[in-house]
């Protein structure tokens, strides 16, 4: 009787087991975006620094005190401005003496040939002696030579006056002054240095690797360059690739190269670092996504894209350069197809999904 009980108290509970409901996993809640085709730039990305395209140290070309400066540091200053005045008295009065040697030196040519204009036609007549005309002959190249002399004087004093009043040579910033109102100056003296900043170089190098897609580049004229400072991620500005060296530097394997752009508002500053992408080509409908959608994994990158009946696919994709917000997807994803860009660690392969939202950076990636 004991044994038929506890048989029946046994298929009981089986059955209660059995009756029990089976607990499923909710959906994981998920933003999506679509994946879009677009046109993309494949580019280079490296890390330069801007310099001034003319960089000028002014020294002085004749010695003496300095009377006056011109300028405030750090000005900006005009291609012929005036920066420094140097004592121009003792040059003055050189200019005046060499002038006075001058006149004197044309004076004694004109009483020279009139000599000699006499004694030419005496020498006709046999009236002098050949040796006093050749006399009168050389006193007139003498005197000639004289003067060419005291003119070369005047020339010499006419330079080192103007050279007392010392000019930019070009547009561009000052820098600090080296010298104060007073001091003696000399040719080994250095004064200032101006500065080109409109336009400007970035200079930077690239892998040795990368030269041939470079030069290819440049070939077939898809080449562009874009800079920015560091801390502006979206500021960047067009420049022109200007040149390439002729050689790959030894012991780095790297080759120089410089763009140069606009800088008429001093947005970039010579010594200053700067981020450089170097333009390739552009790949035409190209895939794009946001690029919170990647995952990685021991495999590799993935993505999950939901399907239509509301399943999350693990896709294995391959992962291009990043654009912005996005990032291209060279394998693995089609055009339309919707990738989780949020959520994915609730998400297993294969398992429902609960779509929240479109994800935020879908709208920012239309064109």
């Amino acid at each position: 009787m004991k044994k038929a009980l506890t048989l029946l108290f046994a298929v009981a509970g089986c059955a209660k087991v059995a009756a029990a409901p089976s607990m499923e996993r909710p959906p994981a809640l998920v933003s999506v975006s679509t994946a879009m085709a677009r046109d993309v730039p494949v580019y280079l990305e490296e890390i330069g620094k801007s310099v001034a395209r003319e960089t000028v140290s002014i020294q002085p070309q004749v010695s003496g005190p300095i009377t006056q400066i011109h300028f405030a540091d750090g000005a900006t200053v005009k291609k012929g401005a005036m920066l420094f005045t140097i004592d121009a008295r003792p040059f003055r009065a050189q200019l005046a003496s060499a002038q006075a040697n001058l006149e004197q030196g044309r004076a004694n040519l004109e009483l020279a040939e009139i000599e000699f204009a006499r004694v030419e036609q005496l020498i006709q007549t046999q009236a002098i002696s050949r040796q006093d005309y050749d006399a009168k002959r050389s006193a007139v190249a003498v005197a000639r030579a004289q003067v060419g002399l005291a003119e070369a004087a005047v020339t010499t004093g006419k330079l080192n006056l103007e050279h007392c009043f010392i000019r930019s040579p070009l547009d561009g910033r000052a820098g600090q002054r080296q010298v104060d109102v007073g001091n003696l100056v000399g040719p080994t003296t250095a004064l200032l240095v101006v500065e080109r900043l409109d336009p400007i170089y970035a200079d930077f190098t690239i892998p040795e690797n990368a030269l041939a897609p470079v030069q290819r580049s440049l070939a077939s004229g898809a080449a562009a360059v874009e800079v920015r400072l560091p801390d502006e991620p979206d500021g960047s500005r067009a420049g022109k690739l200007t040149f390439l060296d002729n050689a790959v530097q030894d012991g780095s394997g790297t080759v120089k190269l410089r763009a140069t752009l606009a800088n008429a508002d001093r947005h970039f500053w010579p010594g200053q670092f700067v981020k450089v992408r170097l333009v390739l080509q552009t790949k035409k409908d190209a895939v794009v996504v946001p690029a919170t959608a990647p995952q990685t994994s021991a495999k590799g990158p993935f993505v999950y894209v939901v399907k239509a009946d509301s399943t999350a696919e693990m896709r294995p994709v391959t992962v291009g350069q990043r654009q912005g917000d996005l990032v291209a997807v060279l394998a693995g994803i089609d055009p339309g197809e919707r990738v989780i860009t949020a959520g994915q660690l609730a998400v297993t392969p294969g398992g429902k999904v609960r779509v929240e939202e479109a994800h935020a950076s879908n709208d920012r990636s239309k064109p």
